[in-house]
């Protein structure tokens, strides 16, 4: 097990190195951040009212679950244990600086989340099972269409679906295994063999059910969590000022960092802080937008800026509470990681009750964390071209290993889900940096039309027809990425092409000079379809009848 815990530790030191993906994490951030002109602090107030106020109410949507529903299942699947035991770990390691970095990580990664989840809806698709999907697997092949696209897709849905069993499966299940024990003295064992149960049969349901659960217990948890955390820091409210200070001078030297030395103490606090804060929200990971994909919206604009309030809540609120809560208690200076939380919960309030609303928030969070990451990992099978067989088997690994990592170590548990995050934020954060053009570009182009976010789907539909990125051009085609050249296909299997605003100016221009007819379509199954204007039917079966033409010309002075 040493031998093991070696390996793991030496490649994820180089992946977490301060010359790859630690760089490349807060410099993606901060370039799109620049590029897309702080969108994250100059849109937030709507961003918040599209994803929980007035603007998140339209008629028409398209899409399978609703953007409260996307964002549900996304924080359930980030909110859980790095919010309780990642914060722990990342303290007892990092020292108060590390909180320091993961808010500066997760600010930046406000951006990374909106330019993936933008991505997502972009280039959304039916798969060949006839399931809406989408992701950093779609978005990396079909935005990038050339063979280093294909190979970053790869990468990503490979190391998505081994990553999965990490941080979305055993450090979950090893997080609440812990806490039960140490709460309710109930035993590892018996804690495995439940959750294998409850995740076999949970994982029938699909991104459907998995929502439906995830947009109950998510918000339900978060406030009990958030409040209970609150009354403990109005307890404490006159160690929050020292606390303050030891965060930001942590930050810059080091102190309480395992690490010795001023220096190393600091790459210590900013690398852990990083770390923690993309095991935490996933902001730049990519993950995000495969549920954003499926969500009911209007425009990948909106969708972007909805999820983007996921790395908020994420991390501004929930971790900066569990952070404070265990920094003003006093519990970080020594203790097991994975029940400081719980700790610090118990010796904040009155009574033994403390560690008990952690435990019961960490199992249900922990839980939503499991079946929201079990649908990720399923996506990424699929686009590797794993059928329904291949789901099934990969559905009952994914239980079976729920219940080893309730009774593995929580160390290597840990390490290969940093190492595992890391191999798979590479090639989004690669894909990010070459797809920011069009990102930066078409939310130009929809701000100018509707930079108050007040447009209906209908008007919404009006100024982006025909041009790209379109929701009608995207989302209604099938694509196989399983194939080594995917074509877009109609569900109906009849060709679709996707119509390009140069093709739309010179089809103007053609049909000026060509003949006029009066025509009806009778459709054999429906009848007669009238053809509205502005609008490109696809239809199946249809005789057209061709009334005399006319020359447009005649009419002309």
């Amino acid at each position: 097990m040493d031998a093991l815990q070696n390996i793991l530790d030496s490649a994820s030191s180089f992946i977490w190195g301060p010359w790859l993906l630690l760089p490349l994490l807060v410099g993606t951030g901060l370039f799109l951040s620049l590029r897309l002109g702080l969108i994250q602090l100059r849109l937030f107030t709507k961003a918040m009212s599209i994803q929980f106020g007035r603007r998140a109410k339209q008629p028409g949507l398209k899409g399978e679950i609703s953007a409260f529903q996307a964002m549900s299942t996304a924080l359930g699947a980030t909110v859980g244990t790095g919010n309780i035991v990642g914060v722990a770990l990342s303290i007892s390691i990092g020292g108060p600086g590390a909180l320091f970095w993961m808010w500066v990580t997760a600010i930046l990664g406000m951006a990374s989340k909106y330019a993936e989840c933008f991505l997502g809806v972009r280039f959304r698709h039916y798969d060949k099972m006839g399931e809406l999907t989408g992701g950093p697997q779609s978005y990396l092949q079909r935005g990038i269409p050339n063979k280093f696209g294909k190979f970053l897709a790869t990468m990503f849905a490979v190391c998505c679906v081994f990553a999965c069993f990490g941080i979305g499966n055993m450090t979950q299940s090893n997080a609440i295994s812990a806490n039960l024990d140490h709460s309710f003295g109930i035993s590892p064992v018996t804690t495995a063999i439940f959750l294998t149960v409850l995740t076999a049969a949970a994982l029938l349901g699909g991104i459907k059910i998995v929502s439906k659960v995830a947009s109950i217990c998510v918000p339900l948890m978060i406030l009990l969590y958030l409040g209970f955390g609150s009354y403990i820091l109005i307890l404490n409210a006159g160690q929050i000022p020292e606390v303050l200070g030891m965060i930001l001078r942590g930050a810059f030297t080091g102190e309480g960092a395992a690490g010795g030395a001023v220096g190393a103490g600091f790459l210590i606090a900013m690398q852990i802080g990083a770390q923690r804060s993309l095991f935490s929200n996933e902001s730049g990971m990519g993950t995000a937008s495969i549920p954003a994909a499926v969500a009911a919206t209007s425009h990948p604009v909106r969708q972007g800026l909805a999820s983007m309030t996921q790395t908020f809540v994420d991390t501004i609120i929930v971790i900066s509470m569990t952070g404070f809560v265990i920094l003003t208690t006093g519990t970080w200076t020594g203790g097991d990681p994975a029940t400081m939380t719980s700790l610090a919960f118990a010796t904040g309030l009155p009574g033994a009750w403390g560690g008990y609303i952690v435990a019961f928030c960490l199992v249900l969070l922990g839980y939503s964390t499991v079946l929201g990451w079990s649908y990720y990992g399923e996506r990424a099978l699929e686009s590797l071209g794993g059928g329904r067989r291949a789901i099934t088997g990969y559905r009952l690994a994914f239980a079976v290993m729920c219940g080893v990592g309730a009774i593995a170590p929580l160390t290597i548990v840990f390490t290969f889900s940093d190492l595992m995050n890391g191999l798979m934020a590479l090639p989004n954060l690669i894909g990010l940096l070459l797809l920011s053009g069009l990102v930066a570009r078409e939310t130009k182009k929809y701000l100018t039309h509707d930079p108050n976010f007040e447009a209906t789907v209908d008007t919404i539909d009006g100024f982006m027809y025909g041009l790209p990125g379109g929701l009608d051009a995207q989302i209604d085609h099938q694509v196989d990425l399983s194939q080594k050249n995917p074509e877009l296909e109609h569900p109906d299997t009849t060709s679709l092409k996707v119509i390009t605003e140069k093709m739309l100016e010179e089809h103007t221009a053609t049909a000026e000079a060509a003949p006029v007819y009066d025509v009806t379509l009778t459709n054999v199954q429906t009848g007669s379809i009238p053809l509205q204007t502005g609008s490109l039917p696809i239809i199946q079966q249809a005789k057209p009848s061709f009334g005399t033409p006319t020359d447009p010309r005649a009419s002309k002075p």
